[in-house]
């Protein structure tokens, strides 16, 4: 899994504070730091709409196809993913889950399967069918790329709902990853989150 920031908002955390302090008409109270003591008091209000003006974006890759499919429900986002209509999948890598990797007949099975798809989708678009109807026995498994770009706001509810311990193990080690960026892009904004990998083993599964 390989998680990239590709653009943020430049000077992120005083274009905050710059649109907080028009709704308060406090300009005078600006000064060298100010940003961070106004920012946590926002989170702490609860007045998260000024976080809207800054925004993030990612390039993902090395996540399933099971993993993507989660993290675009996030609906106040933008996406654009690798296309399994016009990319040619014959060779495609696959995420294999802790749980089988750890078990040796699990694995077995799970590998088999991975090989027995490949060659069924290669069987089919040698018989030329199309790659966008070739891609239904491709499994949710396979790897895939995105970029998404979301305002701080956004990414805060994300990782509200994906850092909780009961969130699938695949899409926790993501924010994670996207949390460990921001934390230093944006300390203020995302302080109040702690970058935990406790109970995830599958870093052993995504070498960096």
């Amino acid at each position: 899994m390989i998680v990239e920031l590709l653009s943020i908002t430049p000077n992120a955390e005083k274009i905050i504070e710059k649109a907080a302090r028009t709704s308060y008409q406090s300009f005078d109270k600006m000064h060298q730091g100010s940003e961070s003591y106004l920012i946590k008091n926002l989170i702490k209000n609860g007045h998260l709409s000024v976080l809207e003006h800054a925004y993030a974006t990612f390039r993902i890759s090395g996540i399933s196809r099971g993993c993507s499919h989660q993290l675009v429900r996030h609906r106040i986002a933008s996406f654009t993913q690798k296309s399994q209509r016009y990319v040619n999948e014959k060779n495609f890598e696959y995420v294999i889950p802790p749980s089988i990797k750890n078990n040796t007949e699990a694995l077995n099975i799970y590998t088999k399967f991975m090989e027995e798809a490949k060659k069924v989708y290669t069987d089919l678009l040698n018989l030329k069918i199309l790659k966008e109807d070739a891609r239904f026995v491709l499994p949710n498994a396979t790897t895939t790329e995105l970029v998404i770009t979301a305002n701080f706001r956004e990414f805060r509810h994300i990782f509200k709902l994906r850092l909780n311990q009961k969130a699938q193990w695949e899409i926790r080690v993501l924010c994670l990853k996207m949390l460990e960026i921001l934390k230093k892009e944006a300390p203020s904004v995302f302080e109040d989150f702690k970058i935990n990998y406790e109970n995830i083993t599958a870093e052993t599964i995504f070498p960096d």
